[in-house]
């Protein structure tokens, strides 16, 4: 067997993303061979080389699993949390170690994705593919048609002008003074949604994924989970390559 890169061997094990290996590489958390390895260059041998990750040997005959969790608001999705918050893969009792695949802040609810299968993290994660992430949207205030509009085309957070996005709105009620939207997006920018309403002057009072892709939790309680079928992750991996812009007008 050809000599592969240390960080593409660990991820194509399940461990995690390259990125994410390459983390754990200068964390000295690797070794070959009873070697600490730090540097990110160097290659194995996985037919010759006892390759460990936190002190357990790993190889490629790991069974791959992919999870879709309907995450409730209160939990992480940090695999090391150093503040004793309740983790998402607490709610996931399996054998196999998954870690998230991107992530959604403490106080967003809805799909997330788990998986050992590094490469699909990997793919997955990567802005070149366009997953789409549909989110519910709670809002306080009652929006405006331009306020949407400036959604849909891109807004500006914190220097990054956000791609186009669709937005619909769901229900407006001037009693309580909230709006509902959705929006699908293809970016996974840090608290983007939030954010993204923020620039128009519209805090967040609840955000929920309701879908990545075409896969939905609508039928998966809250802090429950169940396997992706084999067609959910081709479909995913496939990505969705139409552009996130919407003709639609409010209504």
């Amino acid at each position: 067997m050809e000599e592969v890169r240390l960080q593409k061997y660990l991820a194509e094990c399940g461990i995690a993303s390259r990125r994410k290996c390459e983390e754990y590489i200068k964390q000295r958390k690797v070794e070959i061979n009873g070697i600490i390895i730090t540097e990110l260059g160097t290659k194995v041998n996985p037919e010759k080389d006892k390759i460990k990750f936190e002190g357990k040997e790993v190889s490629q005959n790991n069974k791959l699993v992919y999870i879709l969790l309907n995450k409730p608001i209160g939990y992480v999705t940090t695999s090391d949390e150093q503040f004793g918050r309740e983790k998402v893969l607490d709610l996931v009792k399996i054998k196999e170690r998954i870690v998230p695949v991107g992530r959604l802040d403490m106080y967003t609810s809805g799909a997330l994705i788990l998986t050992n299968d590094g490469d699909f993290v990997y793919k997955v994660t990567h802005p070149k593919h366009e997953i789409t992430k549909t989110y519910t949207v709670t809002i306080k205030g009652i929006i405006k048609t331009d306020e949407v509009d400036k959604l849909r085309k891109g807004v500006d957070i914190d220097g990054y002008i956000t791609k186009p996005a669709k937005v619909k709105i769901l229900k407006t009620d001037t009693e309580k003074n909230i709006s509902r939207l959705e929006i699908i997006i293809h970016e996974g920018k840090n608290r983007q949604v939030r954010r993204m309403c923020e620039s128009i002057g519209k805090r967040v009072i609840a955000l929920h994924r309701s879908k990545i892709g075409n896969i939905s939790v609508k039928d998966i309680e809250l802090g429950k989970w169940r396997y992706l079928k084999n067609e959910e992750v081709a479909d995913i991996l496939r990505g969705s390559k139409n552009k996130c812009v919407s003709k639609e007008r409010p209504h």
